[in-house]
């Protein structure tokens, strides 16, 4: 695997990129923020957020825009705001400073078993389970005036485009699977994160909180206290026409 590591410290940067060629990873390394953003594409980002040009959060938002790449944020910041914000905008692991080279390897391979496949490949054309019978992959399921490509990985609310990040999309692909079912926060975590995810649950609230945001109504995700999140089209949402030819109508 190919990572890129844009971290001003040579004191931090030196001993991870020794340990991560030790397991087998190609490490470049880039010391700035517009460094990092020009570099070619990796495979992997480990992104600090001190950085000397720019805060790694900008680095994070600019890289987001334009590429679907797993980013791990580490960063000697342990603020629970700057984890829920790097979070939010798209980054898929935090990891607080010091830690070991064992454990980023544990993480890398964590984040690249979940979001690696489907940031590097194109996305496998299967079809979704909605409201009793199987809806194609290569046609949008739509849900009062949402539509949901996973084909394309597209998002349309009333025929405009919502971007979202790649763990956003997943958690409202699997809550989609099934409109108006109520999904365990566990089930949730094991679908889209990752069997026997051990991270933070935060982590579902800040997705959930985000997604609730871009679709511009907290109601399209209603929350069952003590037990987990539902997808549901907010009252008096009307059905939109579909996004192109190829979207058919989803039961709910």
């Amino acid at each position: 695997m190919r990572v890129l590591l844009i971290e001003d410290d040579d004191r931090v940067a030196g001993p991870l990129m020794e340990g991560l060629r030790r397991f087998g990873f190609t490490v470049e390394h880039a010391r700035t923020g517009a460094d990092g953003l020009a570099a070619a594409e990796a495979e992997m980002v480990l992104l600090d957020l001190g950085l000397p040009d720019m805060d790694g959060i900008d680095v994070c938002r600019t890289l987001r825009l334009r590429s679907q790449v797993p980013i791990i944020m580490i960063s000697a910041r342990n603020d629970e705001v700057d984890r829920v914000l790097g979070l939010e905008l798209g980054a898929d692991d935090y990891l607080s400073k010091p830690f070991g080279v064992r454990e980023l390897v544990a993480r890398i391979r964590a984040v690249f078993r979940r979001a690696g496949p489907a940031a590097a490949a194109p996305v496998p054309a299967v079809p979704a389970f909605v409201g009793g019978h199987t809806v194609p992959a290569s046609r949008a399921q739509q849900i009062g005036p949402l539509a949901i490509d996973r084909r394309g990985r597209q998002v349309h609310l009333h025929q405009t485009c919502v971007a979202l990040a790649p763990k956003e999309f997943d958690l409202l692909a699997y809550l989609a699977d099934d409109p108006g079912a109520v999904r365990t926060r566990q089930q949730i975590l094991d679908a889209v994160w990752e069997p026997n995810y051990f991270g933070p649950t935060k982590t579902l609230d800040v997705h959930v909180a985000a997604l609730r945001r871009k679709l511009g109504d907290p109601a399209w995700i209603d929350n069952i206290r003590g037990v987990g999140f539902r997808l549901t089209p907010p009252a008096g949402a009307t059905p939109a026409r579909p996004v192109d030819e190829n979207a058919e109508e989803g039961d709910r």
